[in-house]
């Protein structure tokens, strides 16, 4: 199968039917990943596979609860690199990308030793998204811009939606 951005998304749906939820949440995650990687001037390649662990970076969340009876960031971690190399190999990708991409989404709760711009940008991606749904406040907002953004357009969107006037 060839791959598209468009056909990760429409697997993913798939794999998460009877989930609007979780398939929302993703989908607000990619859109984000995918505006600060073009603010960012990431590459082509870069923001290939920003995109595809955006799109799969919650994947392992079934399994996490089937398994553990949580979802639990330390379980996503665990669960969502198998899920997310079953769901890329009929894509027939590089090696180098289907291991980047799961080392993203197995590492997407792990705020220190953050080792590239695309990890950099899911991990900002994924809290404008949480900090929205989880309803926080403004010193949650203030203690994640402070604590895990790095990027001007991160930081950016994230004053913009919790800062305004």
């Amino acid at each position: 199968m060839e791959y598209s951005v468009s056909r990760l998304i429409s697997e993913m749906i798939r794999y998460n039917a009877g989930d609007p939820r979780r398939i929302h949440h993703a989908l607000k995650v990619y859109a984000f990943s995918k505006a600060i990687g073009g603010e960012e001037r990431l590459s082509p390649a870069q923001r290939k596979i920003l995109e595809a662990a955006a799109v799969l970076h919650d994947i392992g969340i079934h399994e996490s609860e089937r398994k553990y009876g949580s979802s639990a960031g330390r379980y996503q971690e665990l669960e969502g690199p198998p899920a997310a190399r079953e769901l890329l190999k009929p894509f027939d990708l590089p090696t180098e990308f289907t291991d980047r991409v799961c080392y993203l989404i197995g590492h997407h709760h792990t705020y220190d030793g953050i080792d590239g711009i695309d990890y950099q940008i899911l991990v900002e991606a994924d809290f404008l998204v949480n900090l929205y749904e989880d309803g926080c406040t403004r010193e949650a907002a203030r203690s994640a811009l402070e604590r895990v953004f790095k990027t001007e357009t991160g930081k950016g969107y994230l004053k913009s939606m919790f800062f305004s006037e």
